[in-house]
């Protein structure tokens, strides 16, 4: 496949439909992220255990985790037109249902209308950056999502927490409920790919459920797909376990304050929004994908052994170090990119679905 073949026209309906694909992510990332901002009030409010608090996660990571594989699936067989607004739609329904929950039951249910909305978010935008933009921009256009979901879960932490202080959880999540019908208006009427999908002729006399599964394994079948997305998932998943949890505490060792060791982390946040854009338009450019993730690898290990093992180090040495090592673990983005080089022109969504949902799992 040539990328002359793939190319689309970067007009100012192609920015417009992917900037309301990318707000669709955004308003997924800012759900949780204000999610565990008020979830302590909603335990209150509900009567729920430590236990219930847990599953509820559980829930909705078990879910997503499963029809995250379809997500992709389905935008190669019916396109964006079809799946990105019922999507949207289904978030919306799990956000008022969420802000209106009384009872254990119905924030489980929540979660699961939840789950399967936003299993087409990430992949969908990856998706409508390659059909409008062409797959030679597949890369880049995917990186700039990541930079943009990056910067808006720091700023939209900011913006939950302001609002928790000016309403109760429950008035906040029905306006942000109501936002999002805004943008389901928006991308009933606006989304959509650049030409009608044909999906690949079907002779086998299978239903459509069947088929879809068989699209699946026939990308799974490929070895290259299963080796991005493990590499994906071993840099993702250290940059999650760093982010989320380990970073602060290795700064409190160092003798970084509890506000510097935040900021530690999310300076690591930072450098990959920074770098997603910049790697993925690098390996453009040098028609390589080996090399950046090898050398996007070497320096996240450089960083991590200084980190663990050199003492005495500057607060801005080590603000630094957390920088540069979310730069260079932008190169997972890379993984996205190496796997919808190797399938099909009508399988470009189940390549990116298969490689997120093993990045989730194991990260």
């Amino acid at each position: 496949m040539s990328t002359s073949d793939q190319q689309a026209p970067s007009t100012g309906k192609a920015w417009w439909i992917w900037w309301l694909v990318v707000a669709f992510v955004v308003f997924l990332f800012s759900f949780q992220t204000g999610y565990g901002i008020v979830s302590d009030s909603v335990q209150k409010a509900v009567g729920l255990t430590v236990v219930q608090v847990s599953t509820i996660a559980a829930v909705y990571t078990w879910a997503f985790a499963i029809f995250q594989f379809f997500g992709g699936a389905l935008l190669d067989r019916l396109g964006s037109r079809k799946v990105l607004p019922l999507s949207i739609a289904l978030v919306v329904v799990g956000v008022f249902v969420f802000a209106n929950a009384h009872s254990y039951e119905m924030l489980l249910l929540s979660q699961v209308i939840l789950a399967i909305g936003s299993c087409t978010g990430f992949v969908g935008a990856g998706y409508v950056g390659g059909q409008w933009f062409g797959m030679a921009k597949f890369s880049f256009m995917f990186g700039l999502v990541q930079m943009i979901a990056a910067l808006t879960s720091a700023i939209s932490q900011n913006v939950f927490e302001y609002g928790l202080g000016q309403m109760d959880w429950r008035s906040l999540f029905n306006l942000f409920g109501a936002i999002g019908i805004g943008l389901l208006v928006l991308g009933v009427i606006y989304i959509r790919n650049p030409k009608p999908v044909e999906p690949p002729t079907d002779t086998s006399g299978d239903g459509f459920f069947v088929s879809v599964i068989k699209g699946m394994a026939e990308v799974a079948k490929i070895p290259h797909v299963w080796v991005a997305s493990i590499s994906g998932a071993l840099m993702f998943g250290a940059m999650l376990s760093l982010g989320v949890v380990w970073m602060p505490k290795l700064m409190t060792v160092h003798g970084l304050s509890p506000a510097m060791s935040t900021l530690g982390a999310s300076m690591l946040w930072l450098g990959l929004a920074v770098g997603s854009p910049v790697v993925t338009k690098w390996s453009d450019q040098i028609r390589r994908r080996k090399l950046p993730i090898i050398v996007g690898t070497a320096v996240q290990l450089a960083c991590l052994v200084a980190l663990l093992y050199v003492s005495g180090l500057g607060t801005g040495v080590l603000l630094g170090l957390c920088f540069v090592f979310g730069f260079a673990n932008a190169a997972h983005m890379l993984s996205f990119s190496t796997a919808a080089d190797v399938v099909k022109p009508f399988q470009i969504g189940t390549s990116a679905a298969i490689v997120n949902g093993i990045m989730f799992i194991l990260g």
